[in-house]
């Protein structure tokens, strides 16, 4: 009995993302491609943002977090979940288990705020051009994600701490990575005060950032069809394209993925879901920003023949 609580207190027993061996290979090669296109593309966007003097502008601060957030939440789980397709067995230790579930927590809500922050930004661009200097000034969008990270960063010790001080009466967790509610599935003692706390917050960062979103894309187009000019709406919708396309892609994941009846889908769509909300999302993110983007695409191209005239002066 000593020996099994042994082993239930340092390790989980993950279940892969598939049963079958024929499909590991192709897996593997597919979602190492996946993470390493989403980890050039979001670290490309960071560096573009912060050296091209043309890109320092409110917008752009918002999207170099963006990518900031995308870089963190995949990378908190994809690294260990391409490790495990090499090995029959996957296992996590329990400290790390811990570890991915808070950094995980933390950027995804992190970026939950921020894709709402983004929104407003396009709301106060369209709708109070002459004064989006002012408001959007560099204070007020710190100040914008500051807080999104602050409180992220205090749910989830919240919630990471209410679970991993109880007592785990399993050892197999049912997901390809540590999440909350197969985590809270093998605890002992009662969940109720933990699902609740889980409960009310996801709704409220749902609802809140949603509306945010919903909000100024609704005032966003009011002021749209305001317009007379047929240049200025193509160009106010241009505007926030690319944005909007995030955020449907984003928010219809997550619902998908979190909001559907549990005998809708099989544990192997649910699973490919997951893949796709961690994984393919943050890959999708700059080059959405990059396709749609006359500015970030010439900024690309300054920043080459810098670095091309750079290396030929060497």
């Amino acid at each position: 009995m000593d020996k099994y609580n042994l082993t239930v207190l340092n390790e989980f027993i993950l279940v892969g993302i598939t049963d079958h061996p024929e499909l590991k290979v192709p897996l593997f090669g597919i979602l190492l491609t996946v993470y390493m296109v989403s980890v050039v593309g979001n670290l490309g966007l960071i560096m573009l943002t912060k050296i091209d003097s043309r890109l320092h502008t409110p917008m752009y601060f918002f999207l170099r977090h963006l990518s900031f957030t995308d870089l963190g939440f995949s990378t908190a789980i994809g690294p260990k979940m391409l490790a495990n397709f090499t090995v029959d067995q996957p296992i996590i230790s329990y400290n790390w288990c811990a570890m991915q579930l808070t950094f995980f927590s933390i950027f995804i809500s992190s970026e939950i705020f921020i894709l709402s922050a983004m929104a407003y930004d396009r709301y106060v661009a369209i709708c109070n051009p002459l004064l989006y200097t002012v408001i959007m000034s560099l204070k007020v969008c710190q100040v914008l994600v500051v807080i999104p990270y602050l409180y992220s960063l205090f749910l989830s010790l919240l919630t990471i701490i209410k679970i991993f001080i109880a007592s785990f009466c399993g050892h197999v967790i049912r997901h390809f990575y540590c999440d909350s509610l197969p985590l809270i599935s093998l605890i002992c003692s009662n969940t109720h005060e933990i699902k609740l706390i889980i409960l009310i917050f996801s709704a409220f960062n749902l609802v809140l950032s949603l509306l945010i979103v919903l909000v100024s894309y609704t005032l966003i187009l009011a002021a749209i069809f305001r317009m007379n000019s047929v240049e200025g709406r193509r160009k106010a919708f241009s505007t926030c394209g690319s944005h909007l396309t995030v955020v449907v892609v984003f928010y219809g994941t997550l619902f998908f993925t979190y909001v559907h009846p549990k005998f809708s889908h099989s544990f192997d769509t649910d699973k490919m879901a997951f893949v796709f909300y961690i994984l393919v999302i943050p890959m999708l993110n700059p080059i959405i920003y990059s396709l749609r983007n006359k500015e970030v695409k010439n900024a690309v191209h300054r920043t080459w023949r810098l670095c091309l005239n750079i290396l030929l002066k060497m």
